[in-house]
């Protein structure tokens, strides 16, 4: 399946998340897979869909009115995108791993990041799920704790990467985010480049880069509107 590399942008945390959508629900090639990784305008906190602003921000605690939350269009728990590196990649539902079951997909990839970041001598390896208990399930903030499939360092076990998932009858979103500072000194241009060949390999094509949809900057501007109103962030 064809695997297409967009250019790296940076935005707020509302026309980030809007981007992430539009890229699962209307690209321009639906049939190909897309990939891309992103920047942040200010300081961002990112949360999942069915989470409860009231329990984001007793977690948070003051710091979150200094700020930009945005609620994701996928699942999972708090993410701190103030020191982390950022990628989202939708895979089609004809694919067969853009219709697999949640931790099949969620594994799947992760394992390319891991193998990326041992190519680049940072030692990682998945979470076990016997080394998570039944006290630590359920949304948390990103990188206190790993999840089963979560990415960590081999050695300090302290959580790399995480994600959350959202499929539609298009395929599958998977945002993840990658801690910088556990990672430590790497070369982070060659990692994208890695990573991004890491799933073409999965997808069993390489990555190729394209262009940013010319329609698109509109279309994601609208969105965003909709993603900073006290509506979305503030629904549940």
């Amino acid at each position: 399946m064809p695997l297409d590399l967009l250019p790296a942008r940076s935005d707020s945390a509302a026309a980030n998340m809007a981007a992430d959508f539009l890229l699962l629900q209307h690209y321009p090639n639906p049939t190909h897979a897309r990939w891309r990784h992103y920047h942040w305008h200010r300081p961002a906190i990112t949360f999942g869909y069915g989470q409860k602003i009231a329990d984001v921000r007793t977690q948070i605690g003051p710091e979150a009115a200094e700020l930009e939350l945005c609620r994701r269009p996928t699942g999972g728990g708090i993410v701190d995108h103030r020191d982390d590196w950022t990628y989202a990649l939708v895979i089609p539902a004809k694919h067969p791993l853009g219709a697999a079951p949640a931790g099949e997909s969620y594994a799947a990839v992760h394992q390319a990041l891991a193998d990326t970041l041992n190519a680049q001598h940072c030692p990682a390896i998945l979470q076990p799920p016997e080394c998570v208990t039944r006290a630590d399930k359920g949304p948390a903030v990103c990188f206190t704790r790993a999840e089963p499939a979560d990415v960590i360092h081999a050695t300090t076990r302290a959580k790399i990467g995480g994600a959350a998932q959202k499929r539609s009858k298009r395929g599958l979103l998977f945002q993840g985010s990658v801690a910088r500072s556990t990672v430590g000194e790497i070369d982070w241009d060659q990692f994208e480049a890695e990573f991004a060949d890491a799933i073409g390999k999965i997808l069993q094509e390489p990555a190729e880069p394209v262009p940013w949809p010319e329609t698109w900057d509109e279309t994601v501007d609208a969105l965003a509107e909709d993603y900073s109103t006290e509506a979305w962030i503030e629904r549940r």
